[in-house]
């Protein structure tokens, strides 16, 4: 399912990048001179798309709007989230982490192996990602400093005590319960970007959030039908 998910994303992607392309060349044989005028566009000319935000539709824009969009950069609201979600996944790792001695369960061992090798990944990359730019690389443990603001989704310090207490059946519980609103936090974060001017407009911040909706709502999923599994 992570897999066909991303694929409809990365096929869409590939789409918007190749239409710009195709604009691009466009424009740039109609202001060579000694090329002949192209002849108007026909009617049936197929439209150009702009992929919508994860879970959004999709919009039909004018070439000028393709052709302007192929040239958008990363705006201050990429960085802030990438900054942002550098804290929210240091949190996850800090959940994972507590998995080996207070859980009893293989399904649950290797749940949080996956989370903590996928997160661990994406924080290497967000790093990256700064530091090619010049920005502030926030440092993984920034979440635990007195004051700092909690991001969507992230548990509160009582949250995080009560799990670092809980043993066996209570602990699978509170884990899945905590990593569900946690993986939500995420999909609310790429939400907001979405919402912001510019954001995630640049293809590889949007790649990126595509990869994060895709992954974390199927783990969602997941864990919800893990804890109606510890129901029955």
């Amino acid at each position: 399912m992570i897999r066909a998910i991303k694929e409809t994303w990365l096929r869409s992607l590939s789409l918007h990048l190749v239409l710009f392309t195709a604009i691009i060349v466009s424009c740039s044989r109609s202001n060579d001179p000694g090329t002949a005028p192209a002849a108007a566009t026909p009617p049936d000319e197929p439209a150009i798309v702009r992929p919508g935000a994860p879970g959004a539709p999709s919009k039909v824009v004018s070439p000028a709007e393709a052709a302007d969009t192929s040239k958008v950069q990363f705006t201050d609201a990429d960085v802030k989230f990438m900054q942002e979600m550098i804290h929210h996944h240091a949190q996850a790792l800090d959940m994972t982490a507590l998995v080996p001695d207070h859980s009893n369960r293989d399904t649950m061992k290797k749940l949080a192996l996956r989370i903590q090798l996928s997160q661990e990944d994406e924080i290497a990359m967000m790093q990256k990602w700064l530091q090619a730019r010049g920005k502030e690389v926030p440092g993984v443990h920034a979440h635990h400093m007195a004051g700092a603001v909690l991001m969507p989704g992230m548990l509160t310090a009582a949250q995080m005590d009560r799990l670092s207490k809980a043993k066996g059946a209570e602990f699978d519980r509170l884990f899945l319960e905590g990593m569900i609103q946690h993986h939500g936090g995420a999909l609310t974060m790429v939400h907001d970007l979405m919402a912001k001017p510019g954001g995630a407009q640049s293809s590889d911040v949007f790649a990126f959030t595509a990869d994060i909706v895709a992954d974390q709502q199927a783990e969602i999923n997941r864990m919800r039908s893990m804890l109606e599994e510890e129901k029955k």
